[in-house]
């Protein structure tokens, strides 16, 4: 019994860290709204798109995107303004770059 609860939570866990991200059409389909920033000094989190699913590990901004919203950890809606936005993102060129600069945000992705 032990060893199915202990794996159970180790599933869960690994989850729940995961970065695969699906844009939805609609801000009500989404668990969060995202604002893309200009600069990199007005960014909550850095993010950087990997190519591989098993790269998007960690909640370090480095992200998924799969195309159904199934397959998705956390379902983001990219809207117009930046006071509409629950967290604002700037996209990085390196994934060495990825991270949060606002970590009492941190909570939003989890």
């Amino acid at each position: 019994m032990r060893s199915i609860l202990f794996f159970a939570f180790i599933l869960v866990t690994s989850q729940a860290f995961a970065q695969s991200i699906f844009s939805t059409q609609y801000e009500s389909q989404a668990d969060i709204s995202v604002y893309v920033v200009d600069y990199e000094s007005q960014a909550d989190l850095k993010v950087y798109k990997v190519d591989y699913e098993s790269q998007a590990d960690g909640n370090e901004g480095l992200w998924y995107f799969v195309d159904y919203e199934s397959q998705a950890d956390k379902k983001i809606y990219f809207v117009d303004y930046e006071s509409q936005a629950d967290l604002t993102i700037y996209f990085v060129n390196y994934n060495s770059q990825a991270g949060w600069r606002d970590k009492s945000k941190m909570h939003l992705m989890y």
